[in-house]
């Protein structure tokens, strides 16, 4: 069974991430992004809205704090 194509839970996103994208989830790769999809002036998050939503786009500033936490605590598998 495919995963869906918009992830619905932070494990289906982890997993097209680092499995499907093969993009691992370091420290600078994590608050790369999390300060990108904070900023409303940046042009790949004013896409990202475009294309995803203002919904989605919370779903996923909330799995990349996720995984920041999970990297503070140790490490992500």
């Amino acid at each position: 069974m495919k995963p869906p194509i918009v992830p619905c839970s932070y494990d289906e996103w982890k997993h097209c991430i680092t499995v499907l994208c093969r993009i691992p989830l370091t420290p600078r790769y994590v608050d790369a992004r999390i300060a990108a999809l904070a900023d409303p002036r940046d042009y790949g998050t004013q896409r990202f809205i475009e294309t995803w939503g203002e919904a989605h786009l919370d779903n996923v500033r909330g799995w990349f704090n996720q995984a920041r936490a999970e990297l503070a605590a140790g490490g992500i598998a």
